[in-house]
């Protein structure tokens, strides 16, 4: 699979790709690289950009309503860190992804799953900064997400 711009097979990523896939993602590229040569498998999969995160953010502003909900938020009280997290997450299911990143992900599931429909995979997120030095909390820090997809074959 060529590099793309949203979504990058496992066997292509290495440590060096924190920034853009995270740690995990980064660290199953580097196993694969490592350890398919000792006989060692490493489920193949793929993961999802951090540039596919920016642009899902940019879609309708969702970015800027979740920053500017954020910025009016009392942290302290409890009942409305639970109201403006179910606000959000109900902004965020509401929209789409954008369609190229749909596309892609959909290509790199066929050529995971080959088209198999009983292929058991496995789907987990890992944030891009999560290895590396902590920031304060704050709308600005907000860090890019990676989701990635396994098979168990």
């Amino acid at each position: 699979m060529a590099r793309l711009k949203y979504v990058v097979n496992f066997d292509r990523l290495g440590m060096g790709d924190i920034e853009q896939v995270g740690g995990k993602n980064a660290s199953l590229g580097e196993m694969i690289g490592q350890l398919s040569q000792a006989g060692i498998r490493v489920p193949r999969g793929f993961a999802t950009t951090a540039d596919a995160f920016r642009e899902f953010l940019d879609q309708g502003g969702l970015g800027a309503r979740i920053d500017a909900r954020l910025k009016e938020l009392d942290a302290d009280d409890v009942g409305a860190l639970g109201r403006c997290g179910a606000e959000i997450r109900g902004w965020i299911e509401a929209t789409p992804l954008p369609k190229g990143l749909q596309a892609e992900i959909g290509k790199a599931y066929e050529e995971l799953t080959g088209g198999d429909e009983s292929v058991s995979v496995a789907v987990r997120s890992s944030a891009t900064a999560e290895d590396l030095r902590p920031t304060p909390p704050s709308p600005a820090n907000r860090r890019p997400s990676s989701i990635s997809a396994a098979s168990a074959t």
